[in-house]
């Protein structure tokens, strides 16, 4: 099977969000910078940065009334190495536990929430801050670091004991791994990353208020699904309609309902809760499965 095909098999394939991200951002890396590449040999580079400004979100407000889809766009988009495979290393250890417990669309969710949180504090910042005033007209911004970090704290305020193995330090819990990248963004605020690490500190925010709602029962990310519904709605052929015909069913009531399932509404009960917190205790966290951690998750939510 081909590289293209393997892409495509990934589009294709359901509850597979945490993987097309990484992939959108790897593609858009790869496209811009053999683009990069041959418009600057050919003596072309101003076609490269004009290209660019219709990605990159700018500080500037009448830039962006102009291009407000680069709201988004920016946080798909990378040009260093290391940039990008320090947000997609991230992207995939945190995204990794936010998928696996709260499932694909929240993952997505936080993901877009974060990078927009992040963006608008970043032009607020920008225009209404004085150290920066002077720098708003030249300033613009690109890469997923905003989304990442909303990532990586709401993994960490959903499941702060969480530890992670790191290269010649041991086991950390992941709820100190998010306040050092938080506190390192703080450090940046005015450097010469600034606007970056203000959007970091935007989509860090997010993330930990998406899960404080979330565990309120309130799901932030309704909006952004309800939206990618009508837009893909939109491009799906819809199915022809066929009529049949049935024969009445001569089975009794009582056996055909008997037929029909029902999905878990409900919070768990205390005994399920119990027998959860006892595996917990006999062989941890990661021993449990999606469904354990869900129901795990429902008991705490509040009524």
């Amino acid at each position: 099977m081909s590289i293209f095909e393997d892409i495509k098999d990934s589009f294709r394939r359901p509850n597979n969000i945490l993987k097309q991200l990484i992939l959108i951002n790897v593609i858009v890396f790869v496209t811009l910078i053999v683009l990069k590449t041959v418009l600057y040999l050919i003596g072309s580079s101003w076609m490269y940065n004009a290209l660019m400004r219709y990605v990159a979100l700018h500080a500037s407000p009448m830039m962006f009334i102009t291009r407000p889809w680069t709201l988004v766009t920016y946080f798909f988009t990378h040009e260093g190495f290391l940039h990008i495979i320090f947000n997609m290393l991230n992207l995939y250890w945190f995204g990794q536990l936010i998928r696996e417990y709260l499932g694909d669309k929240k993952l997505l969710s936080l993901y877009v929430l974060g990078g927009i949180a992040g963006g608008v504090l970043y032009m607020l910042s920008y225009n209404f801050i004085p150290y920066f005033a002077d720098r708003a007209a030249m300033s613009q911004m690109i890469g997923a670091s905003a989304s990442v970090l909303a990532i990586v704290v709401g993994a960490a305020t959903l499941l702060p004991n969480y530890t992670f193995n790191l290269i010649l330090i041991g086991p950390v819990r992941i709820k100190y791994i998010a306040a050092f990248l938080v506190i390192l963004s703080i450090s940046g605020a005015v450097g010469d990353n600034a606007g970056g690490n203000i959007a970091h500190l935007g989509g860090a925010f997010m993330g930990w208020l998406f899960i404080k709602q979330l565990q309120r029962g309130s799901d932030m990310g309704r909006p952004i699904h309800a939206i990618l519904n009508f837009v893909t709605g939109i491009f799906k052929r819809r199915p022809k309609l066929k009529v049949t015909h049935r024969q009445p069913s001569t089975v009794g009531s009582g056996a055909s309902s008997s037929s029909y399932t029902t999905s878990y509404g409900g919070k768990p009960s205390q005994m399920e809760i119990d027998r959860i917190l006892d595996k917990i205790s006999s062989s941890g966290y990661e021993s449990l499965s999606k469904e354990e951690k869900q129901k795990l998750f429902q008991a705490s939510q509040k009524d």
